[in-house]
């Protein structure tokens, strides 16, 4: 059956959704999701460094991030904070931007395929016995290469992520 066929499959194919189970208290792992001072250590795949972070933790607040390739590259992200629930859940839209936090299309970065302006991320964090497990939800992602991409970066930002709440 084709996605056009099965309109289920075809919202599946713009949703990457990640499971990780980290070795860390659920209010550790939310405090690098929303602090600077952390999410500095692990955001951006690997060899990317993130010099610039900025987060209005708030409903209705912005956050801008900068990640800096090994080549010396900036690519910034922003978003607005639409639900918070303390250490249970984050949701936020996301998007490209400049460095001054307006929202770019993915072209700005070189990208090609249908990119929206306006991506939507959940993050639900369940306490496991003392470890926690996070799922993360980015909804609008195109099929193919360039939705491969974003997943091996989100994969690779989350094994730093690990390491950073060691």
């Amino acid at each position: 059956m084709s996605n056009i066929d099965n309109p289920n499959e075809a919202a599946a194919v713009n949703e990457l959704v990640i499971t990780r189970i980290f070795v860390a208290p659920r209010e550790l792992v939310w405090r690098a999701w929303t602090e600077p001072n952390y999410a500095t250590k692990w955001w951006g795949p690997k060899d990317f460094t993130a010099p610039v972070c900025k987060i209005d933790l708030r409903v209705g607040g912005k956050y801008l991030f900068c990640m800096r390739a090994p080549e010396g590259k900036d690519y910034w992200s922003t978003g607005v904070y639409r639900e918070i629930v303390e250490h249970e859940r984050l949701v936020c839209t996301d998007s490209f931007a400049d460095e001054h936090g307006n929202v770019v299309p993915a072209t700005h970065y070189g990208m090609v395929g249908d990119f929206p302006l306006e991506f939507e991320v959940t993050v639900i964090l369940d306490d496991i016995k003392g470890k926690t497990m996070m799922t993360l939800n980015h909804k609008g992602m195109p099929a193919g290469e360039m939705g491969d991409m974003a997943s091996q970066g989100w994969n690779q930002s989350f094994d730093k992520l690990a390491e950073s709440l060691k």
